[in-house]
């Protein structure tokens, strides 16, 4: 493990982010129209290894429907605002037009309606009457509340997600969510993050859950780092949790947890390389609220931003790069990196000779911190 020093008193662990990384060919090459990106978790079968992030700006019922009709995993922030207004456009139009300044006093204020129970059941209801794969997801704080509303509703995938969760929450003030005895309770499977070490991964695997999100979430709209202090140079900790769950299938007799990047990804070489450091899946939320349908109408903002003590997030303007197809399967308009993200995936497994995802984790990449 490479360590530098900080200081006589201080060392710290080298980490790196997916750009100080590359993917290199191999001796083998591909045609693209012969390489899956299709992956499976539980007895969940996806075309597309994309995953929501649960984020108002970029999912709507809508548009979570339309993920999943595109073969991809469509999940719907349970404290949104569609479970706290029976129509958000009204919210959706003051956060759209807000003024910098004055931007995350507006989010506080649409966000303090308190979550309507009726409201979960009826969006998820929407989704379920699609056809498509429906999931929701509850932050650690409010699973013990909803959690019975949430799988009454019919879910078939619950995700808990928060900045960092841990399978061991130590709290005075508050009866802590037992994920471990919680997760057992449960006939569908759960999703839950994020962690970003080999440690906290590991603890997460071993309460039973079907897939570990890596990183903090946030992306583009996250301000953890400035107020926290706390990052996850994403291309470690992929690889870091990809090791644990390599080693927790040595410890479990054979059980596959997946391992879904949440965070560093702004462009198609991003999800290349979280998959090339051993993910499974992304998860993407500034990238699907780049698309035409996205409800932040090219704002974009986080469960981070609306916190009433202590926002760790912001509103960031990221525009639109076409539509939701456009932005997964094509054709893309600009060689940004910003469209045809399934494309440029296929593309670069080709290149590198592997037919399938679980292949391609095995890809050899070089490390150039520099650039």
């Amino acid at each position: 493990m490479s360590e530098v020093e900080i200081g006589k008193a201080k060392s710290a662990r080298v980490g790196y982010a997916f750009d100080d990384v590359a993917v290199i060919p191999t001796r083998r090459t591909r045609d693209p129209e012969d390489v899956s990106t299709a992956w499976t978790i539980d007895a969940f079968k996806f075309e597309l290894p994309v995953v929501a992030a649960p984020m108002d700006s970029a999912m709507s019922p809508a548009t979570a429907i339309a993920l999943g009709k595109m073969g991809g995993l469509g999940v719907l922030d349970l404290e949104g605002l569609w479970t706290r207004y029976e129509d958000p456009t009204q919210q959706l139009a003051e956060i759209a037009s807000a003024k910098d300044e004055d931007a995350t006093a507006v989010l506080q204020r649409v966000y303090s309606k308190p979550i309507q129970p009726e409201l979960i059941s009826q969006r998820l209801g929407e989704i379920r009457d699609s056809g498509a794969t429906v999931a929701g997801a509850l932050s650690p704080q409010r699973t013990a509340e909803f959690a019975d509303i949430v799988l009454k509703a019919g879910v078939d995938m619950f995700v808990i997600r928060g900045n960092t969760v841990s399978a061991e929450h130590v709290s005075k003030q508050v009866e802590p969510l037992n994920l471990k005895e919680f997760i057992y309770k449960l006939d569908v499977p759960v999703i839950v993050g994020g962690a970003a070490t080999y440690t906290a991964a590991l603890h997460l695997m071993r309460t039973g859950a079907a897939g570990v999100l890596v990183g903090f979430g946030g992306g583009a709209a996250g301000a953890t780092r400035n107020v926290l202090g706390i990052h996850a140079p994403m291309a470690t900790a992929v690889a870091d949790v990809a090791a644990a769950r390599r080693d927790y299938m040595d410890e479990s007799g054979g059980r596959y947890v997946h391992v879904i990047a949440d965070g560093g990804l702004g462009t198609s070489g991003d999800v290349v390389k979280a998959v090339a450091c051993g993910a499974d899946a992304v998860m993407l939320g500034t990238m699907l609220a780049r698309a035409a349908e996205a409800p932040g109408a090219g704002w974009h903002w986080g469960s981070e931003a609306v916190n009433q003590k202590l926002p760790r997030g912001q509103r960031v303007w990221v525009g639109s790069h076409g539509s939701l197809e456009n932005i997964l399967t094509g054709p893309a308009a600009s060689a940004s990196g910003t469209a045809n993200l399934i494309g440029a995936l296929k593309r670069s497994m080709a290149t590198t000779g592997y037919s399938d995802l679980k292949e391609f984790q095995r890809v050899d990449v070089v490390l150039n911190p520099y650039g």
